[in-house]
C-alpha cells in the first residue's frame, strides 16, 4: 500500500493493482510546498465541522484549529512581536527576549528566539505543566518560575514584577509586553483572512480572551469583509477582564487577573464565563467524538459556540478559533486522577448559561453569559451605577443593543 495525494487529500492506493501506464507522474501528485525556514510552518491551519458537543441536535460550527502550528496559535504573535521590534530597532540582533508567559506565547518566543538568533527567558509560575516547562527548555528558553503570587495581582503580576526585575538588570533586553502591546492584535490578520477565505462568509465569531490579543486583532479584520459579525468572548471564572472579582483560576491560557490594554471591549456583542470543570467536560466530548480537542480555551469556547449553535438560526454560520492541540494537557484535563483530585469529573454543564443583565451583578461560579460588556477600569472610574454603563464605547453599545445574540430566558429582549 501507497499514500498519493488526489485533490488536496490523501488516498490510500493499492499500486500493485495499477498498470504502470496509469500511474501519476510525480508532477501530478499534489502535495503542500517543502519550507525551508521554520516561519514557514506557521498559519494556514485547517477549519473543521465540529457538530453540537452536546448531541441533542443536528446542528454545529466551525472550527480553527491553531493547534496545527507548531505550538499553537501563539506562534503568529511570537514571530509578529518579534519581527516588528527589529524592524523598529527595539530589539537589538543577538539581544535577549524576556517576557511572562503560562506556555503557549513560550513556544511562539522559543520559536521566534531560533528563527531570529536571540536567547528567550520565559518567566511563569507553579501552574505551568511539566511537559511545558521541559519543552521549553528543550527549545533552548530559559525558563524563571516565581514562587510566591502577588497579594492583588496574583500569580500574573508577579510574573509581570518579575519580568521588571529581569529587564533592569539587562539593560538591552526587550520585552514584548504582550498583554498592551499593538503588535500582538496586528499579528492576527494572517488569521482573519484565512477564516475569511476558508468560509466565505462568518455571521459569529467566538473566541476565548486572555491577552486580548486574538479576539481583538481578528474581529477588526473580518469586520472589514462582514460588517455585521457578531463577536462572542469566553472568559473562565475568577478572571477579572469582564469586570468579575478576582479569584483563584485553574484554567490556564484564557481569564487574567489583570486588565490587558489589548482588550477590545466594544467590539464584543456578549461575553461567557466558564467554569473548569465545564471546560473539561466540553473537551473530552470532543476527543471521544471528533478526536480533534486541546486545552481549557478550546473546550470553553467549544461550549459556547455549541450553545449558539442550537439556540440561533439554522443559517446563521458560527466561527470559533481553537488555540491549541491537547498534549501539554495529558496531566491535568486528560488525566482522571487529576480531574477527580479537584472535583472536575462527572459534572456535566447545564444545557445552558445563566444570564446577568450586569457584570457586577453577582459573582459568577459557573457558565453564565451578559451582553452588557464593559470596561472594568471604566467602571472603577466611576461610583454610579448608571454613569458606568454609559462608560461602554459608543461602538460597542450599539452592537450591545440592537445586535443582541438571542433572547434568553429572564434576558433582554
Amino acid at each position: 500500500m501507497r499514500l498519493r495525494h488526489v485533490a488536496e487529500r490523501t488516498v490510500v492506493v493499492n499500486l500493485a493493482s495499477i498498470r504502470p501506464a496509469d500511474l501519476p507522474t510525480v508532477s501530478q501528485l499534489i502535495a503542500s510546498s517543502p519550507c525551508h525556514l521554520l516561519d514557514q510552518l506557521v498559519g494556514n491551519t485547517p477549519v473543521l465541522w465540529i457538530p453540537d458537543i452536546g448531541g441533542g441536535s443536528t446542528h454545529g460550527f466551525w472550527a480553527k484549529l491553531e493547534g496545527h502550528n507548531p505550538g499553537g496559535i501563539k506562534d503568529r504573535p511570537g514571530l509578529h512581536l518579534v519581527q516588528r521590534a527589529r524592524e523598529r530597532g527595539d530589539l537589538a540582533p543577538g539581544a535577549p527576549v524576556v517576557e511572562s508567559t503560562s506556555g503557549t506565547l513560550g513556544l511562539g518566543l522559543a520559536l521566534a528566539g531560533m528563527v531570529y538568533g536571540h536567547p528567550v527567558t520565559l518567566v511563569t509560575d507553579p501552574g505551568m505543566e511539566p511537559p511545558m516547562y521541559n519543552l521549553l527548555s528543550a527549545y533552548g528558553a530559559r525558563v524563571d518560575v516565581v514562587n510566591e503570587p502577588h497579594p492583588t495581582g496574583g500569580w500574573q503580576q508577579a510574573r509581570r514584577d518579575r519580568v521588571a526585575e529581569l529587564m533592569n538588570r539587562h539593560q538591552d533586553a526587550w520585552c514584548p509586553d504582550q498583554y498592551n502591546n499593538p503588535d500582538n492584535v496586528d499579528a492576527y490578520q494572517g488569521l482573519a483572512l484565512e477564516l475569511a477565505a476558508q468560509l466565505g462568509r462568518i455571521d459569529v465569531l467566538v473566541c476565548s480572551v486572555g491577552t486580548g490579543g486574538h479576539s481583538a486583532g481578528v474581529t477588526r479584520v473580518l469586520r472589514q469583509f462582514f460588517p455585521d459579525l457578531r463577536l462572542v468572548g469566553v472568559d473562565t471564572t475568577g478572571s477579572t477582564i469582564f469586570g468579575q472579582p478576582a479569584r483563584t483560576r485553574r484554567m490556564r491560557g484564557l481569564g487574567s487577573s489583570i486588565y490587558p490594554r489589548n482588550v477590545d471591549y466594544g467590539a464584543f456583542n456578549e461575553v461567557h464565563w466558564v467554569a473548569a470543570h465545564e471546560a473539561v467536560w466540553a473537551c473530552r466530548q470532543l476527543a471521544a467524538g471528533r478526536y480533534v480537542t486541546g486545552g481549557w480555551s478550546v473546550g470553553a469556547v467549544a461550549l459556547v459556540a455549541s450553545w449558539l449553535s442550537r439556540t440561533l438560526a439554522d443559517d446563521i454560520r458560527i466561527a470559533a478559533v481553537f488555540p491549541d492541540g491537547p498534549q501539554r494537557y495529558a496531566e491535568t484535563i486528560y488525566n482522571d486522577a487529576y480531574c477527580r483530585q479537584h472535583n472536575l469529573l462527572d459534572r456535566p454543564p447545564a444545557s445552558a448559561p445563566e444570564y446577568i443583565s450586569h457584570p457586577r451583578d453577582r459573582e459568577v461560579i459557573r457558565w453564565t453569559r451578559c451582553t452588557t460588556v464593559l470596561d472594568p477600569v471604566a467602571m472603577d472610574n466611576v461610583t454610579d451605577r448608571g454613569t458606568a454603563k454609559a462608560a461602554v464605547t459608543e461602538a460597542g453599545a450599539d452592537r450591545q443593543t440592537s445586535t443582541a445574540l438571542v433572547n434568553p430566558v429572564g434576558g433582554p429582549a
